[in-house]
């Protein structure tokens, strides 16, 4: 648009400069119109001149600022090549450390496994010698001596979410022992043989140890989610166990607000004074306790807060029969009149204690949880315990301090 009007303006000049010619210097009409022309044209030709110069350096000055561009991209290119390669020989050679490392690590522990494989052998000798342990137990006995030796030992997980949403809050681990066959060897079937026996430790400690190795990886990759672990008196009041045990917890601290160790009430009922000063110095730690199996909700606040304990599981359908009976058992607290029902749970909450209604099968069991303000539920109806994936299983082994400490006490 701006070009036509320049040439319209050259168009006009040009005429004007002919009808000059034509007028007063007495040239005739066809020699004044053809100068006018060669005017008009002239002018053209001066402005396409003057406009192809400007584009031309316009043009170089767009193709120095590519080619400054293109350099400072290649330099680039070069450094995310040299940092890559950098990387990639930092992984490599990572991972060749950490291949070594697992591959030693696991020699030494199949060494340890044997030798505790024989004592156990031994162990159990002396057992039937002795008269302790039936032939039945003796099967089941040494099923679980299998297990462990093959490393068949698997860890279930089963959710306990808030409630209403149903969110999953926790997890409690269940471990399991496996046959070669595949089939699970449940602890109904071989604690009361193992516990007669004096064998209990060794199964205990080292299902104990997997379960906390595989709390820790889970921990680590989402710790919005806490993992109730099942601890035994039997390791907290171990004078042997028990030091390793402490030692792993304090290499990591900052598992203490995903683990919680979970102990059946009516062992926290009787707990010796070693128990009790196990369960302090995990307290000081950072961890926090959970007692599972109560039998009514008459619990004593104050001594449940004094002892780390942070979580208290009922039955569900006890702990409506309870919390509906206005004449039923309520826990003792500082509150010196009658506690209703739907109070119950406040209560505790002020003592840090929280209500967890367990084995919730039906609907009608939720609502009726939901009436009394309970905030977390535990059931088949929330999910039922799964076994983790086999490749995180895999990654994880009892540490070599704890087989070598078992083996050297079973010996």
């Amino acid at each position: 648009m701006l070009v036509a009007l320049y040439f319209m303006i050259y168009a006009l000049i040009g005429a004007g400069a002919g009808w000059g010619l034509f007028s007063f210097a007495a040239v005739g009409l066809p020699l004044a119109i053809g100068g006018g022309a060669i005017i008009t044209a002239l002018l053209g030709q001066v402005h396409l001149f003057a406009t192809s110069g400007s584009d031309s350096s316009e043009l170089e000055d767009r193709i120095e600022a590519l080619e400054v561009i293109q350099k400072s991209t290649n330099e680039r290119v070069e450094i995310v090549q040299a940092r890559t390669s950098a990387v990639e020989t930092t992984v490599k050679q990572e991972l060749a450390e950490r291949r070594d490392a697992l591959v030693s690590e696991m020699r030494q522990l199949e060494t340890l496994i044997e030798r505790l494989s024989r004592s156990f052998e031994t162990k159990l000798a002396d057992a039937e010698t002795a008269g302790e342990v039936a032939p039945q137990e003796d099967l089941v006995l040494r099923r679980v001596k299998e297990a462990l030796e093959d490393g068949r030992v698997d860890l279930h997980l089963q959710p306990i979410v808030s409630l209403p949403q149903r969110r999953v809050a926790f997890y409690e681990g269940y471990t399991r022992l496996r046959d070669a066959d595949g089939s699970l060897i449940l602890p109904a079937e071989f604690l009361d043989a193992a516990r007669r026996a004096n064998l209990l430790g060794v199964v205990d400690n080292m299902m104990l140890y997997r379960s906390v190795e595989v709390v820790r990886r889970l921990a680590a990759r989402d710790r919005r989610v806490g993992v109730f672990c099942n601890v035994s008196s039997h390791s907290l009041e171990d004078p042997h166990f028990f030091p390793f045990f402490l030692n792993h917890m304090e290499q990591n601290r900052d598992l203490a607000g995903a683990l919680i160790f979970e102990i059946h009430a009516s062992r926290f009922e009787h707990r010796s004074k070693q128990m009790r000063e196990a369960m302090e110095r995990l307290t000081a730690l950072g961890f926090r306790f959970s007692i599972d199996h109560a039998e009514t909700i008459e619990i004593d606040l104050p001594r449940l807060q004094d002892a780390g304990i942070r979580f208290v599981k009922l039955n569900g359908g006890d702990m409506i029969d309870q919390l509906r009976d206005p004449f039923g058992p309520r826990p003792i607290s500082s509150v010196e009149r009658k506690i209703s029902g739907e109070e119950v749970a406040a209560i505790c909450s002020r003592y840090g204690v929280t209500l967890i209604a367990e084995k919730i099968e039906e609907e009608v069991s939720v609502v009726e949880v939901l009436e009394y303000g309970i905030p977390y539920g535990q059931g088949h109806i929330f999910g039922a315990p799964r076994p983790i994936k086999s490749s995180l299983m895999e990654e994880t082994a009892p540490p070599i301090e704890l087989v070598r400490m078992l083996t050297a006490r079973a010996s």
